[in-house]
């Protein structure tokens, strides 16, 4: 099929790709390329669940180039050989291992190496990798395994039901809610050193999407408040080994104070990545059941949640464009008052200069 640029322009911003491409034969990927090559521009998913929710949203502008014709030549697929049937062991043993589940999810594909990649930490400390566009996961390095595993069923299993888990595209405009560490919340924070320690946070928020409606998840190892002892040079868990085992002339000069460390025990917390929407829930392990027990239950919940998390996202946009009509008459007064000051003090400007002239003339 052969269009001018402009109308392949046109006709991306009148539907989404995926819904496109099967109209000139190819996928909704080999689309993209097409436009990316010809420098057409395309919405994305946000302008797309803008328009479902019947509010304003803005189409990336076509920059300027020659209008050229663009064919595209829909692919064909190859024609494949016909088997004849087979009952052997062999090809059972196969079409077993293909219907298996997938083990492990794409989207934690080499993150532990990245993970480990930290900066400088003691123990008792979080991880703090140098990358910043990672999965929603904050784990010490003694939990990062377990934290893993509990991301990896987590993701699977929302995959599992039709829920695609990743990193939010600049281009969403999503945003990633504040994550509070403390297993028994306190009125104080006492992690890290001198009890202002800065947990690592991803730049972009891990997100999937029911219809329209965008859930964050993120998943962090909780903090316990335990009593260390400085010994050696260093802070110990006052139940610690070396701590118990220690002679009284070495604790002559040590002294205990509180600190927050590390659990081992995990939280998972999902939120509205939409800026102006406040709505968070969270489940957190105990010694007696696990996350990965409580998943089938967490996705059951979030599923439920989808027409009140619509419901608030709507009441935020009614109210940000509330508030942006707000703005613009209070600029459009403030314009017009300037130019009231503006032209009385010319006035006032152009009397007294009069009245100079005037008197000016007089004294001649």
């Amino acid at each position: 099929m052969k269009l001018t640029r402009l109308q392949r322009y046109e006709r991306v911003c009148g539907l989404p790709l995926s819904k496109l491409a099967p109209e000139f034969g190819i996928s909704g990927t080999a689309l993209a390329a097409v436009c990316r090559q010809h420098q057409i521009p395309y919405p994305g998913s946000g302008y797309w669940t803008r328009k479902s929710l019947g509010l304003a949203a803005e189409l990336p502008v076509l920059p300027e180039a020659s209008n050229e014709t663009i064919e595209i030549i829909p692919s064909s697929p190859k024609p494949r050989q016909k088997r004849l049937l087979d009952d052997s062991p062999a090809r059972k043993t196969k079409a077993v291992k293909k219907a298996r589940r997938m083990e492990h999810h794409p989207l934690l594909s080499g993150v532990e190496e990245q993970l480990r990649k930290t900066r400088d930490i003691k123990e008792g400390e979080f991880l703090r990798p140098y990358k910043r566009i990672l999965p929603d996961l904050i784990s010490s390095e003694a939990g990062l395994p377990r934290a893993l595993s509990i991301a990896n069923d987590l993701y699977l299993a929302l995959d599992q039901g039709g829920y695609r888990v990743h990193i939010a595209p600049p281009s969403d405009e999503l945003h990633r809610t504040p994550v509070k560490e403390q297993e028994v919340e306190h009125k104080d924070r006492k992690y890290g050193r001198y009890h202002t320690g800065r947990i690592w946070g991803p730049d972009r928020p891990t997100i999937f999407y029911i219809d329209t409606v965008p859930i964050g998840l993120a998943l962090t190892e909780m903090t316990e408040r335990v009593t260390m002892r400085y010994l050696n040079g260093d802070y110990h868990r006052e139940d610690s080994r070396l701590v118990q085992s220690a002679k009284p002339w070495q604790l002559t000069h040590s002294w205990t104070t509180e600190q927050d460390i590390p659990s081992g025990r995990f939280r998972v917390i999902a939120y509205s990545p939409k800026k102006g929407v406040d709505w968070t829930l969270g489940w957190q392990e105990t010694q007696l059941e696990s996350l990965n027990k409580m998943i089938p239950k967490i996705i059951e919940t979030l599923q439920s949640s989808k027409n009140n998390l619509q419901r608030l996202m709507t009441a935020e946009d009614q109210a940000a464009a509330k508030r942006k009509r707000e703005r613009e008459d209070e600029w459009e007064r403030y314009e017009r008052r300037e130019d009231a000051r503006k032209v009385a003090q010319a006035q006032t400007d152009s009397r007294q200069q009069l009245a100079e002239i005037i008197e000016k003339g007089a004294r001649q």
